[in-house]
């Protein structure tokens, strides 16, 4: 039985690593984006191979679009070389950063910085990476609880989250005609080094975090990695257009 695969974009640590561990821990193998850290990207790697899965690693700035066409170029020779096969099943758009600024002091160099990761950036990687998506497979865009609760110093961030959000619905209308189902997930506050890991870091915003979340603490990188996991499961395919928030209750 051929095995699926997955190409995950930020791969090498936080969400992505947790996403790519639990999906290859379902039996699902891995090709991973990453910004600089080859050698975070290559532990990934090693350990998905620990786990029975296979996996490849592969450079990618997701706010360079001039270089998009040469990486979906680079995706279609690992899947041949390292794979064996044309085509993939899942996109998992992950990548970005985190921008605390409020909105007066937001500037402009901050805004561009961010549509080009968090929006530019997943619209034409997805748009050029489409012959490469098998019919049938699997869009998961990822979003943030900041989309739906307002917390002062994200206004951009959670812009450009609002707009992946509007994008997932347009793109699972007009992908459904080859059967692929897009979703776009939303964490909540999460405890890893995104944002400076204040979440992780800084006891007062955990504890009110805890405080305001109905499961009673902050997410951990596993919960969200188990559900991207799950949304791409054999079962979860009818599931599509929506927005699916993974916050542990936060904000209720």
């Amino acid at each position: 039985m051929t095995r699926k695969i997955a190409l995950i974009t930020g791969a090498s640590r936080g969400l992505g690593k947790s996403a790519a561990l639990h999906l290859a821990a379902q039996g699902v193998d891995i090709i991973g984006t990453y910004h600089s850290k080859a050698d975070e990207a290559q532990a990934v790697v090693a350990q998905i191979e620990q786990l029975g899965g296979r996996a490849a690693m592969l450079k990618l700035d997701v706010s360079q679009s001039a270089t998009f066409s040469d990486f979906v170029g680079e995706v279609a020779g690992v899947l041949k070389d390292v794979f064996a096969q044309d085509q993939l099943d899942f996109l998992v758009n992950n990548a970005g950063i985190g921008v605390h600024a409020s909105f007066a002091e937001t500037t402009e160099a901050q805004f561009d910085q961010l549509v080009a990761i968090q929006f530019k950036g997943p619209f034409f990687l997805t748009q050029q990476l489409l012959p490469l998506i098998r019919d049938g497979g699997r869009i998961l865009n990822i979003s943030s609880g900041l989309a739906r609760f307002s917390l002062p110093g994200y206004a951009a961030y959670a812009a450009m989250k609002g707009a992946m959000e509007v994008l997932t619905r347009y793109q699972a209308k007009e992908l459904g005609g080859r059967g692929i189902s897009v979703n776009i997930l939303a964490p909540g506050a999460i405890e890893t080094d995104f944002g400076g890991g204040a979440v992780r870091d800084n006891a007062n915003l955990n504890a009110m975090v805890a405080n305001n979340t109905a499961l009673g603490r902050a997410g951990l990188p596993d919960d969200i990695g188990g559900a991207i996991a799950a949304l791409l499961a054999d079962g979860s395919h009818w599931i599509t257009g929506q927005r699916i928030e993974a916050s542990g209750g936060m904000f209720l």
